[in-house]
């Protein structure tokens, strides 16, 4: 399984940054787009709906928000629309602190979110920010670095947790939504977080634009965030009574269930930028 899970992974990689490399910002944008929707269509599973049509009446809706913010954030334009965007991403991030109660009264928080319904909302608000938040990072000077940055943060967490889970984890972070997960792994990707802060803020090219000290709580908090996103997924996971979120990746199960930790911590790290001055 994961040696499986790794070729998948190096599968997806590759290709993925020689089209941030070399495709326009508009290009990329249809492709965010396109990742997001089939993300889209396996969360209309994980709120319950079953219907063919249905999910694809909720996957056409996300379209139409994330159409809706593409003209009115003036995504076309030379200088986006900043302040629709930081309006969208606090509330964003508002939503992503809801989501950690509900996470951690979870099973008794489901009687708040376990309609169809309220998942279906929560799916909105979880995919069409992440859209957003990597739409604007690629607009910036240095878009294509910071989005690959904050793809570097998320797999340092992941990996930091891993290993320090494997050598420390008795502790468990939330035993009632993720047995797996634990407090040694929670700090040991923030360590790996903030280790590869120190590391790129020596490297990044031409110097980075803030200092240090707000470089490394921006990392370390988007990695912190990270954990919420996997954490939210596997709940809502568990409410429904499955393993995966959809059959599409070999060895990693839908594309939610790698980018869960990506719909918190992209918007999180994009809305930090703004709020120092990137």
């Amino acid at each position: 399984m994961l040696k499986q899970r790794v070729i998948t992974a190096v599968a997806l990689a590759v290709p993925l940054l020689l089209l941030l490399g070399f495709l326009e910002p508009v290009p990329l944008m249809v492709l965010f787009a396109v990742i997001v929707l089939a993300s889209a269509w396996e969360w209309s599973t994980l709120s319950g709906i079953s219907a063919p049509g249905l999910k694809a009446l909720y996957t056409l809706t996300i379209a139409g928000l994330m159409g809706l913010l593409f003209l009115f954030g003036n995504l076309l334009d030379v200088v986006p629309n900043s302040e629709l965007v930081r309006e969208v991403l606090h509330a964003a991030t508002l939503w992503w602190a809801i989501a950690l109660l509900w996470v951690m009264g979870y099973p008794g928080s489901a009687r708040l979110w376990g309609s169809t319904a309220v998942r279906a909302l929560m799916g909105a608000v979880v995919l069409v920010p992440t859209w957003l938040a990597l739409c604007y990072l690629r607009l910036q000077g240095q878009g294509v670095l910071l989005i690959v940055y904050v793809l570097l943060v998320v797999i340092a967490a992941d990996v930091g947790a891993y290993f320090a889970g494997r050598a420390w984890g008795r502790a468990k972070l939330a035993v009632n939504v993720s047995p797996g997960k634990s407090w040694a792994g929670f700090w040991g990707g923030l360590a790996a977080s903030q280790a590869l802060a120190l590391l790129v803020a020596q490297l990044w090219p031409g110097g980075l634009p803030i200092a240090v000290l707000p470089f490394m709580i921006l990392s370390g908090i988007a990695s912190l965030a990270s954990v919420l996103g996997d954490l939210l997924e596997s709940m809502i996971k568990r409410h429904q009574g499955v393993k995966d979120s959809g059959t599409l990746l070999p060895g990693h199960g839908g594309l939610m269930d790698r980018l869960d930790s990506l719909t918190a911590a992209v918007p999180v790290f994009t809305l930090g930028t703004l709020l120092v001055g990137w």
